[in-house]
Formats: structure tokens, C-alpha cells, sequence
């Protein structure tokens, strides 16, 4: 069975790393697998959100494979991180990580790479490579204290405890907790709606957050006047309001 599984239904593209026998963990041909998924993404103008997983409902991906290490440090994609993508910051599209069970050390570094996080109620958070003097050298670093904030990811970071999934929710590390077996099932809800929204202004919008991070309030303001200087024109707007003219009320997924 491939290590890595990629599965397109309509603009939603689904990875899903496959080695459920080591909880989903990555070694060298894994990560150059997750690095050839990326990119596909990237590169299909047809394809709008990508949804990360993990194979199996015990493990979302434990992080390295710490008996393969050598494979990781010596694959051609390391340049994106020896996890396989997780220096890639040009997609310029949504992501979504679909969390069921074991998300941890650089597991938990692919989930922080995506946009946001829908978790399993039964899934389990943490740095628990620091056990193991192995670092954070896939974003984690800076993506963590982006997501939640400098307490509490020096708390993760330091400690190496591993947290639940309702103690993920309330500082912010995952946006929605769903039963069991639920959580690529959630995700493709979020992604179809997702997609199938007004494109533009929702990508110039997403690109503002990010190429935003780090400025000041006023040079924040000048980036998002600079992205959407044609949004006001924009074809799909003109008609999403002729929709809304004539009553229309799109709903967002509940």
C-alpha cells in the first residue's frame, strides 16, 4: 500500500499519510510523497482546498520515524522540511488538517502548517519529541506561537505533555472538536463550502492574513488596500450581489 494517498473529489484534494502500522509516522519516502502531494495542490488550478490526514482513526501522524532518521536527513526535499512540505509557505490556498487520534512532534508541526485544525474528540496534542532532545525544524517554532499564542506554546514546547483534544480547542490550536471517525467527514464539509464560494476576494483575503503577520496595524491596512485594489470589480462579486438582490442567502456550513 502507498504511504501516502491522494484523492481529488471535485476542487478538494485529500492527502492521507498511510503507515498506520507506526501511527502514521514519516519517514524519507513518506515525506518526499507528502512533498510531490503538496506540490500537485499547488500547482492544479482546479484544485482549491487540501485536506491533510492520517490513515485510521488511532494516529493523525506521531511525527518522525525515529528509525529512519537518516532517510529524512538525506532526501531531496528537505529543503521543504524534513517532514516533506513544511517550509512551502506559497500555496495561496486553503488548507485544512482533519485531526483523528496521535497529532504530535512533527505531526503536530504538518497540522500547524495548514490553515486550521478539525480534531477527533479522542485525538492527543504535543511536543513530545522534546522527550527525546529531537527539535521543532518544521515550522513549529513559528506557526505554534502564531496559533496560540507565546504561553502556551512555550508551555507545549518546554513541558512536552500531551494535551486532549478540548484542551486543544480552548487555547486555540484546533477550531472544532466532532466525534470520533468524524473529523475528515467534517472537513470535507467545511472544504466543499469552502470552495465553492466567490474565489478571488477569498484568497486575496487569506493572503492579507498571512503576508500580514508581523506588520503594523497601518502597514497591515496598506497591504489589504494593495490586494483588493480590483476586488470591488471583481466579476464574482458583482454577481454574488445580484444574487443577493434577488434574495439569495448562500448559508455557510453549520
Amino acid at each position: 500500500m502507498a504511504k501516502v494517498i491522494t484523492e481529488r473529489k471535485g476542487r478538494i484534494f485529500i492527502v492521507t499519510i498511510s503507515r498506520p502500522e507506526v501511527r502514521n509516522a514519516v519517514d524519507g519516502e513518506t515525506a518526499g510523497l507528502l512533498n510531490a502531494a503538496v506540490r500537485e495542490f499547488r500547482g492544479s488550478p482546479d484544485l482549491r482546498v487540501m485536506i491533510l490526514t492520517g490513515a485510521g482513526d488511532v494516529s493523525f501522524c506521531s511525527g518522525a520515524d525515529l528509525k529512519d532518521t537518516s532517510g529524512l536527513r538525506n532526501k531531496k526535499a528537505d529543503a521543504d522540511g524534513p517532514m516533506g512540505f513544511s517550509r512551502i509557505t506559497d500555496i495561496q490556498k486553503p488548507t485544512i488538517a482533519a485531526v483523528n487520534g496521535y497529532c504530535l512532534a512533527g505531526g503536530l508541526e504538518l497540522a500547524c502548517w495548514c490553515d486550521f485544525r478539525i480534531a477527533a474528540a479522542s485525538s492527543r496534542f504535543g511536543v513530545v519529541n522534546r522527550r527525546w532532545g529531537v527539535p521543532l525544524i518544521d515550522g513549529g517554532t513559528q506557526r505554534l506561537r502564531r496559533i496560540v499564542g507565546l504561553g502556551n506554546a512555550l508551555y507545549l514546547i518546554e513541558t512536552g505533555v500531551m494535551i486532549d483534544a478540548d484542551r486543544a480547542l480552548s487555547m486555540g490550536l484546533v477550531q472544532e472538536v466532532v466525534p470520533r471517525g468524524r473529523a475528515l467527514e467534517r472537513a470535507m464539509e467545511l472544504a466543499e463550502a469552502i470552495s465553492a464560494y466567490p474565489w478571488s476576494s477569498l484568497v486575496r483575503d487569506r493572503r492579507a492574513v498571512y503576508e500580514g503577520l508581523g506588520l503594523s496595524l497601518p502597514q497591515g491596512l496598506k497591504l489589504e488596500k494593495k490586494l483588493h485594489k480590483n476586488s470591488l470589480r471583481d466579476g464574482e462579486m458583482l454577481e454574488g450581489l445580484e444574487r443577493y438582490a434577488r434574495g439569495q442567502r448562500p448559508q455557510p456550513p453549520s
